[in-house]
């Protein structure tokens, strides 16, 4: 199986580490490496520099995992569970992918697939190498940092010779040979050390862990669990955590407060909460097992909590059941914190794991709540560097010795009014590009890249963040001709790629940056315009343009032509150019002076505008002389509802009426909107405005998940006060009602949008006004006029329409969309009619030298501070991506600096992946590293076992390289060996620069 991983040999292991080190300044690409100077606390009979780590989970199953979290500032590492089936029995019974993390996180695998003495070799390996770290690096106190066994799931199993080996051998290392192994190596590599001598090696302790976190499967009996923990205590010598199930807050509490969070969508029964732990048996059973270890001179504690079982209903993993994480199980493992504490008077010592992370661990620890493990948010892009914030976060929080029972109670509190723990209304649209992930030169700006603009946005937000905004606004004016309209109004598609959102919900400040380099860079672009005129492009000479219609899409044609050196006229039927944004978009949403500065901007290459003509006939411009007419007219006619009786307004009528300040009391005082896209809320959102308007209500077939309309938009219409009737469907009005159908969802389609049915039930919504906002259709007069076949929803065949120099642009191309849409149009145009090129600033997204800047901003949440807020977020990706590097737990995904390529490559090294499917969550392509990456295999049975395409050392010096064209032998320093150049060079640096990743 390609899924196998392969545990390092200690020497290999410290080979990495310490060559990596030397010669990058990371170990195993964790570059924020944190120093504790502060002393440490004591925890049992030990002590603990930080009191955060990684939970028992992907993030401490491997050495080099432990290793990663250690130098990123972690000293308190939960290590994965062991149990009696291991290695390839439990294999079997995990499906893979096992984790996907891309908001909370549901994971379908519970303890190491490793052998259970291989997961021993593995902790002693670690072990060994954080000691030896701490010492030569001085990352702290080699003895500042603890290990936790957890070991699960039934006592017969945990008293296995097997599993007792397990615990016997983590108590008391030295008679082990993976100790005997990394003792000799230490001591006979002591000369690659400059701080570890002989006497630092022969004291390390042996006593690897004098703790155990006790897993429970849920639906384990009370009476098992304390038989366990009473062994582990009575028999063992352990200080003792029993893992708590969430579960034990109960059915109803449970999905009431994942309900009122937005996460009604979750899918789970009272099965488990009727079989798990109850908290009539867990009360007495913590009390007697306090008492037990009290009398040992031993701890007791409860870990809070175990993951959340819940259904899979959206293919989420290949699973029936998976296991819940992350922000969505804070809420409940906080109250159950809360319950617990309030219960025992915070004398009960509560290890926490269920949703921590940069944001709310300063709360939980300043609470003393302590140790605090991690699975979640290390899987996320930043990785296993979150953990290096974290450390900074934590320095000079004071740690108590109870928890502070008023403490958690306001933490619990806060949740209910804290955005991070409420799901967005909607579902995130998919993040990720679809294209194929290169197998190399990956690194993209999926933000540019899903601009349907393709807007330079790393380049742009660079200078933004530098001050440079007419720099930036140079940058932005190449490929959009309404910076200041979109920097208002754009609801940012490119927002969804980016990376940034990964790290907090709103991303990089994309659109905010562009408004800011807008209003700040106006001046100087226009008089740099004024000095050095039009971009002469071949294509656009002779060429004389008439322009129907003044708007998003005309105004933005106008720019691109002009630029190009086209001559191009405007014919505007209003006395006003701005089409919608001038007299339709509310003012509260953007100012007529915002708008003033873009058509500015569009008329300084010196486009002429003809007010108050409208244009019916091509025709007739071609005879006056003009060579090309591009028509972009908008949608301006009505869309109808369809009601069976009764009046309806329409939503571009009444918005424009209320614009232009007309008297509108006749509306009356119960609005009705129907509809559920952004003008609906525009139009929601004037009406609540109105005199006289009391009740503002939109009425919608299906739920707010389905709703057309941006987040944000329908966000700000409910904070107003209007109100969301959902599932009704409008039927008609009269006497002050709208009769409506009462619907409900069937069952998803293939795309899981779920399909508005009728009850068969009515019911009467109060409405003096109804306005229609169901989508605006094409006017086809010219169309038709100049011979352009359009389709059943009055569009052309494209912005190249079929007849003979006549275009078309914006919503009387595509029907009613986005301004960006309306200038990706115009660019189209441009580059057809002209053959204007947009990519002038193109390469300047990759800032070759700015690398450092990249790793810096990596891994770090935007906490609130002054200083993190004043820059844009943007990560850099086309400078470094590496999201599979980072959220790889076992850091099989690596980037190396190949000589020749100006990207880093990434190679993903097959013996250390168990094919979890992280990286292929968070890859901006549609892609799976794990698969589609060049992989570095150690040995041919691996190789075999694999389809990916990659490259296995030859005792002879070569490599046998499968590729999609086929496998073979290459000599790598033979230029004509015919490998394509990417890969040979990426080979080439392997073995030169990176051999501590092949195989000893």
């Amino acid at each position: 199986m390609s899924d196998i991983m392969r545990p390092i040999p200690f020497a290999q292991l410290m080979d990495w580490i310490l060559t990596e080190n030397a010669e990058k300044g990371s170990i195993f690409g964790i570059r924020k490496i944190v120093r504790h100077e502060g002393g440490a606390e004591p925890i049992f009979a030990e002590k603990i520099e930080t009191p955060f780590g990684p939970a028992a989970g992907p993030n401490s199953q491997l050495a080099q995992n432990i290793v990663a979290s250690y130098v990123a500032g972690a000293r308190f590492f939960e290590l994965k569970t062991v149990q009696v089936m291991d290695g390839e029995e439990l294999s079997k019974c995990v499906a893979k992918p096992c984790i996907v993390a891309e908001d909370e996180c549901y994971n379908c695998e519970w303890s190491t697939e490793l052998e259970v003495p291989q997961a021993m070799s593995e902790y002693i390996k670690a072990w060994w190498a954080c000691k030896l770290l701490a010492r030569e690096l001085g990352l702290g106190d080699p003895d500042g940092f603890v290990f936790n066994m957890s070991v699960g799931y039934d006592l017969e199993g945990i008293k296995s010779p097997k599993v007792d080996a397990y615990i016997e051998g983590m108590k008391d290392a030295s008679g082990t040979a993976v100790w005997a192994e990394c003792l000799e190596w230490a001591n006979a590599n002591l000369d690659r050390f400059q701080n570890v001598d002989a006497d630092f090696v022969n004291s390390v302790s042996p006593h690897v862990s004098a703790s155990v976190t006790e897993s429970t499967l849920h639906g384990c009996p009370p009476d098992e669990i304390e038989r366990i923990a009473t062994y582990l205590i009575t028999e063992k010598g352990l200080n003792t955590y029993i893992k708590c199930n969430p579960t034990l807050l109960g059915y109803d509490y449970a999905r009431e407060r994942l309900d009122g969070l937005g996460f009604d969508y979750i899918v789970f029964d009272d099965k488990h909460f009727r079989e798990d732990l109850q908290w009539a048996d867990a009360v007495p059973m913590f009390e007697r097992l306090i008492k037990l270890t009290s009398e040992r001179g031993l701890s007791f504690g409860v870990k809070l909590t175990n993951t959340f079982p819940v259904d899979v209903t959206r293919k989420e993993l290949p699973s029936e059941e998976m296991y819940m994480s992350g922000r969505s199980l804070f809420p409940l493992t906080i109250h159950l914190a809360r319950k617990i504490s309030e219960e025992f008077d915070g004398k009960l010592r509560i290890s926490y794991s269920g949703g921590a992370d940069a944001q709310n661990i300063k709360g939980l620890y300043g609470a003393g709540i302590w140790p605090i493990t991690m699975a979640t948010t290390v899987l996320k892009p930043g990785g296993y560097e979150r953990f290096s914030q974290i450390a900074h976060v934590l320095e000079g929080v004071e740690r108590k010795s109870d928890v502070d029972v008023a403490a958690v109670a306001a933490l619990d509190e806060s949740v209910a009014t804290d955005h991070k723990y409420a799901k967005p209304i909607k579902p995130a649209p998919a993040h990720k590009l679809d294209w194929p992930l290169p197998l190399t030169n990956c690194f993209t700006s999926p933000c540019r890249n899903g601009c349907p603009i393709e807007q330079d946005i790393p380049a742009y937000l660079a200078a933004v963040d530098e001050g440079r905004l007419a720099d930036a606004l140079a940058i932005i004016a190449e490929r959009n001709a309404l910076p200041f309209i979109t920097g208002n109004l754009c609801p940012h598609p490119c927002g969804t790629k980016c990376m940034r959102a990964f790290y907090e919900p709103e991303g990089a400040a994309i659109r905010a940056s562009k408004l800011k380099a807008a209003r700040g860079g106006i001046d100087e672009l226009l008089a740099t315009i004024k000095a050095e005129g039009a971009q002469a492009v071949p294509g656009a000479e002779g060429k004389n343009v008439a322009v129907i219609g003044g708007g998003p899409a005309g105004l933005a044609c106008a720019f691109f032509l002009t630029r190009a050196g086209a001559k191009v006229t405007i014919f505007e039927r209003k006395e006003s150019l701005g089409g919608v944004a001038r007299h339709i978009i509310p003012a509260f949403r953007i100012s007529d002076e915002d708008i003033d500065r873009d058509v500015e901007l569009c008329r300084a290459f010196g486009a002429e505008v003809k007010l108050g003509v409208e244009v019916t006939d091509v025709a007739e411009l071609k005879a006056d002389g003009y060579t090309d007419v591009v028509v972009c007219t908008g949608a301006w006619a009505p869309g109808h509802v369809g009601l069976e009786y009764g009046d309806e307004i329409d939503v571009l009528d009444f918005l424009a009426a209320a614009k232009s300040g007309l008297d509108l009391s006749a509306l009356g005082t119960d609005v009705v909107i129907v509809g559920a896209g952004n003008t609906a809320m525009d139009a929601a959102r004037v009406a609540k405005r109105l005199p006289g308007v009391q009740n503002v209500r939109i009425v919608y077939r299906r739920t707010k998940r389905y709703m057309p309309a941006d987040e944000e938009e329908l966000a700000e219409a409910l904070s107003e006060g209007v109100e969301l009737c959902e599932l009704l469907a409008p039927k008609g009005v009269a006497d002050g009602v709208l009769t409506c159908d009462v619907m409900e969802l069937g069952e998803p389609d293939e795309s899981g949008r779920r399909s508005p049915v009728a009850t068969g039930k009515t019911l009467e919504v109060p409405a003096t006004a109804v306005i229609c906002a169901v989508g605006e259709k094409i006017e086809d007069g010219i169309y038709e006029a100049a011979g352009v076949q359009t389709d059943r929803r009055g569009r052309p065949a494209g912005c190249e329409t079929g007849v003979e120099g006549v275009w078309a642009a914006g919503d009387c191309r595509r029907g009613p969309a986005r301004f960006v849409d309306a200038i990706a149009d115009a660019q189209e145009v441009a580059r057809k009619m002209c053959g204007v090129d947009f990519s002038k600033y193109a390469a300047a997204n990759v800032r070759a030298g700015h690398e450092s800047d990249c790793y810096e901003r990596k891994g770090d949440l935007r906490l609130g501070c002054a200083g993190c807020q004043k820059s844009s977020g943007c990560l850099g990706c086309a400078t470094v991506c590496e999201a599979c590097c980072d959220v790889c737990p076992n850091r099989a995904n690596v980037s190396i600096t190949v000589p020749g390529l100006a990207q880093h490559q990434v190679v993903h090294v097959d013996g250390m992946c168990n094919e979890c499917g992280n990286c292929a969550v968070f890859c901006p392509w549609s892609g799976r590293p794990f698969k589609d990456k060049l992989t570095l295999f150690w040995s041919a049975e691996d190789m075999g076992n694999s389809t990916n395409q990659g490259f296995l050392a030859q005792p002879d010096g070569s490599f046998l390289v499968r590729l999609a064209s086929g496998t073979g032998a290459y000599d790598v320093d033979d230029a004509s060996c015919g490998l394509p150049e990417e890969v040979r060079l990426t080979i080439k640096a392997v073995r030169d620069s990176y051999a501590y990743l092949l195989a000893k």
